[in-house]
């Protein structure tokens, strides 16, 4: 039996060794893919044109991931030819400077939403989230038909705009305190079309680069 096998050994029925090394390996792992990208421009500054939501968008924003939109429908298109033909130009990371906590990941049920916006009327998405079937058939998304009847509470939405503020988002005062305004008698379904709509409108155009 060799030395480097009798080593291996000891490092594996050690279980406090064992996880110190899992912990450092891991460690090194993420240094090596988190602190390159804290050296690249495009991946902290956002794509031109690409600002903090608007209240309405940011309201919807926050619908969207309460109801767990997420859980099947990713907001990342991979640099992947077939994706990029689908959905259009793979995601950028300037694309979610604003985003807390962004939409990327790879799970989905439903498709990719990323460049969902202006695909289609503002009319067909109050449809399909008050019951996807009726423009769907075959479709397995669950209804949402309580985001017509639920409305946006336009205070909540400006403290939520001062604290992404205090974060470095470049919302102004004046933004801010109209707000509430802006919101007045909007519903919780308002809110998720705008958002919808406006996936994507500054993404760059065509497929894979």
């Amino acid at each position: 039996m060799s030395e480097n096998h009798n080593a291996h050994e000891k490092v594996e029925k050690n279980v406090g060794l064992m996880a110190v090394l899992i912990a450092v390996a891991v460690s090194f792992g993420g240094l090596a893919e988190i602190v390159p990208l804290m050296f690249q421009a495009e991946a902290i500054e956002p794509l031109e044109g690409v600002e903090p939501y608007p209240a309405l968008e940011l309201a919807g924003r926050d619908v969207y991931v309460r109801e767990g939109c997420y859980n099947c429908h990713s907001q990342m298109v991979r640099t992947l030819r077939f994706e990029s033909e689908r959905y259009g130009h793979y995601s950028l990371a300037g694309e979610s400077v604003y985003d807390r906590p962004f939409q990327w990941g790879s799970k989905r049920t439903g498709p990719d939403l990323a460049r969902v916006g202006g695909r289609y009327s503002d009319d067909w998405h109050r449809v399909h989230l008050n019951n996807p079937r009726d423009v769907v058939p075959e479709s397995n998304m669950p209804a949402f038909p309580w985001l017509a009847k639920a409305k946006v509470d336009g205070e909540v939405v400006a403290k939520r705009m001062r604290a992404l503020q205090a974060l470095g988002d470049p919302y102004t005062d004046e933004q801010i305190e109209q707000a509430p305004a802006e919101l007045e008698g909007k519903t919780e379904l308002d809110a998720v079309v705008a958002y919808l709509q406006g996936l994507g409108r500054h993404a760059p155009k065509g497929g894979q680069q």
